[in-house]
């Protein structure tokens, strides 16, 4: 790592939760060979809740993202919102919405603009947001939208052996089974097999789909999801 290197953005969250906590925490505890991160966020909210939790962190505010790796070394970067969140731990305010909307679109733009190498969101509570008139499901969505996507986004949870793309998001269990259909099956998996392609430099990677019901539905007894839907996308997947 050079003090060059473009550092990662982490994203406020709900002020709410838990995220100043885990973002101040992993400051604290970080490598020396770690790349470098700051958050977006109130630094006097951030200073408070380090006081609070006695976590005898440094918290640096910063304007500008040219010196973030070097205050890292020696403080917890902290790019202003420019606004006072109302929040306290373990509360609920939608006023805050705003914010906790403006710091993923702060994130975003300075991604877009190579002046941060990637971003880091801190959990948001959705039902907050949705009473203050969020119009997405969840972040998936919203950072798709900011990002200027045009293809259906999906979400990959990913590891260095195993990486998995739920076909539905943010629905309920009985929502998401009726959402289930064959056509989004087939655009989930060419998406992941590009992003694996394209972004991971995979070249012919190997996709596994789950299925349903208890045992793949035992041959219907258990449901017919797996035979009307998720087979019948399969042997097309594999005809392409």
């Amino acid at each position: 790592m050079t003090d060059q290197t473009a550092p990662v953005a982490i994203t406020m969250g709900d002020p709410g939760g838990i995220g100043a906590e885990i973002t101040l925490k992993s400051w604290r505890d970080h490598r020396v060979d770690l790349t470098p991160f700051y958050m977006i966020d109130d630094p006097n909210r951030i200073d408070h809740i380090n006081r609070q939790l006695n976590l005898n962190c440094a918290v640096e505010p910063v304007t500008g993202l040219d010196k973030i790796g070097d205050v890292f070394k020696d403080a917890l970067p902290v790019y202003d919102l420019g606004d006072r969140v109302l929040s306290l731990p373990g509360e609920l305010n939608p006023q805050d919405a705003p914010l906790v909307l403006q710091s993923l679109k702060i994130a975003v733009a300075q991604v877009s603009r190579g002046q941060a190498a990637a971003l880091v969101t801190n959990p948001v509570h959705k039902a907050n947001l949705y009473k203050a008139g969020f119009s997405h499901p969840g972040h998936t969505e919203f950072l798709a939208y900011l990002a200027s996507v045009k293809t259906e986004p999906v979400m990959m949870l990913a590891s260095n052996r195993l990486r998995v793309v739920p076909v539905t998001r943010h629905l309920a269990l009985n929502a998401a089974i009726s959402a289930l259909s064959e056509p989004l099956i087939i655009e989930t998996a060419e998406i992941t097999a590009r992003a694996l392609q394209q972004d991971f430099g995979i070249a012919a990677p190997r996709i596994a789909i789950a299925g349903l019901n208890p045992h793949a539905g035992e041959g219907g007894a258990m449901g017919r999801e797996d035979i009307d839907i998720i087979t019948p996308a399969i042997r097309k997947l594999m005809e392409k």
